[in-house]
């Protein structure tokens, strides 16, 4: 038996010998054969629990930071600066080569800003009611999911090397967080259920994914995206307890507490800098190889 075929069950040999290599290669060889083939290095950070932390952290304070911007600033112009920063941080994503932890974060950043600013204006400025606004986001949401599936015969995040999958990964992005925001102001505020029984209801939900990949045999893919979906109205129900005077808020203040949520978001940044933060493993033994169909769906 080939030696090779023992490190990595159920893959050919050959397959096996092309993963050891590439293992073994230097970063930089890496990115090289990548581009070399017409793809990009992986972009997208690795799935942990320190991934978990940040990225609530970030939807929350992209909430309150948006309310603390149009409540002090003309809302025209709080709008028309997040979408100017909003697009320069997306640019900057998609011209780096590879992932870099902070640049990657600092696009996490301002979609959850400029996505708050966006359902708020669909919400307040339009005049569509939550349940309009959610069912919306919800289709648009599904399209882009099928689409994508359609097109690339994955939704793995670990496939992120090509630049077709990087735009379609953060079009995914941008609507979970317009769809996490009107969510979480449809349980607070039509369902009545103030922001610390949003909060509880969201802790609960995101739970259930874990739970099911865990004990019910739910893939890694599906799971991955739901608890993602779920962090954004988490992450704004927290923060809009802590900051709002409405319901049950605690009135702390948007300014405080988006100061707060950005000081731990860069300290917990410079941790996983000094830990060496990795991209998402596009060599683990169950990603998803370009072109194949994502069986973990």
């Amino acid at each position: 038996m080939d030696v090779t075929a023992r490190c990595v069950p159920f893959l050919p040999a050959t397959e096996q010998r092309e993963r050891i290599i590439m293992r073994i290669a230097a970063p930089g060889a890496r990115t090289s054969a990548a581009a070399s083939a017409g793809r990009l290095a992986v972009k997208v950070p690795e799935i942990t629990a320190l991934f978990w932390v940040v990225k609530i952290l970030t939807t929350g304070m992209g909430e309150t930071f948006s309310d603390f911007l149009v409540s002090h600033l003309n809302p025209g112009l709080a709008l028309g600066s997040g979408a100017i920063a909003f697009t320069v941080a997306l640019i900057a994503q998609f011209r780096t080569d590879r992932y870099r932890i902070w640049i990657y974060w600092s696009a996490v950043t301002m979609v959850a800003i400029f996505g708050t600013m966006v359902a708020d204006a669909l919400t307040y400025l339009a005049g569509l009611p939550y349940l309009v606004t959610t069912a919306g986001c919800l289709i648009v949401l599904a399209v882009v999911f099928v689409w994508w599936h359609a097109k690339e015969k994955t939704l793995d995040v670990h496939s992120i090397t090509t630049p077709r999958r990087e735009r379609f990964y953060w079009t995914m992005v941008m609507t979970t967080f317009v769809l996490g925001t009107v969510a979480g102001d449809l349980t607070a505020d039509l369902l009545h259920l103030g922001y610390l029984g949003s909060t509880v209801v969201f802790a609960i939900a995101i739970a259930v994914p874990a739970a099911a990949h865990r004990w019910a045999g739910l893939g890694t893919v599906a799971a991955f995206w739901s608890a993602y979906i779920i962090t954004r109205p988490l992450g704004a129900s927290i923060t809009d307890w802590l900051s709002q005077s409405r319901h049950d808020g605690l009135n702390l203040g948007t300014g405080w507490i988006s100061l707060g949520a950005t000081i731990v978001i860069v300290a917990l940044l410079g941790l996983l800098t000094t830990r060496g933060d990795r991209p998402a493993a596009g060599l683990r033994s169950d990603a998803v190889r370009p072109g194949e169909a994502d069986a973990s769906l």
